[in-house]
């Protein structure tokens, strides 16, 4: 799917390659923030060999974003093989417009946590990683409040 850069901190996972337009979002983000991350594709239900293949090499990985839609299994699956945190993104599709998706990402059984954002919240989901990643990274934690200040900047230049 995406070439795999040097060392990467995020592993953005996500069940189909119709997916992509969304979770670019999330891409984007890190791109932006210079964090490194590899991008696959792989579904709970279709290709779970796959999966179990890909978590097996993620040795490295500090924070997975799993996005998926209907049945949305992913990010539970994923929580299942790690103890890193797993951000699941419900993503809109099908008859319930995300609704189903976003409901199996969030009701995942004790022990087994999944951080859920909105349907179709790849951004957040990128920004919440930010913010795991932060906790040990000082400058990391210098950009985002700078983003934030910067955020309340131009709202309140919007009102002048």
């Amino acid at each position: 799917m995406t070439k795999a850069k040097p060392n990467p901190q995020v592993l953005i996972l996500m069940g189909s390659d119709s997916d992509m337009p969304t979770m670019q979002k999330a891409k984007d983000i890190f791109d932006n923030f210079e964090i490194s991350y590899e991008v696959k594709i792989c579904s709970a239900h279709r290709s779970p060999d796959y999966l179990h293949k890909i978590m097996g090499e993620a040795k490295d990985i500090k924070v997975f974003i799993a996005g998926a839609g209907m049945a949305a299994h992913l990010a539970g699956v994923v929580s299942s093989l790690t103890v890193r945190p797993v951000i699941g993104v419900p993503l809109a599709s099908g008859p319930l417009s995300g609704f189903d998706a976003l409901l199996s990402t969030a009701q995942m059984p004790p022990g087994m946590p999944v951080a859920t954002m909105a349907v179709d919240g790849a951004k957040n989901a990128a920004f919440l990683a930010l913010e795991i990643l932060a906790v040990h990274d000082e400058e990391l934690t210098k950009q985002l409040l700078e983003l934030r200040k910067k955020t309340q900047e131009d709202i309140i230049a919007k009102n002048e």
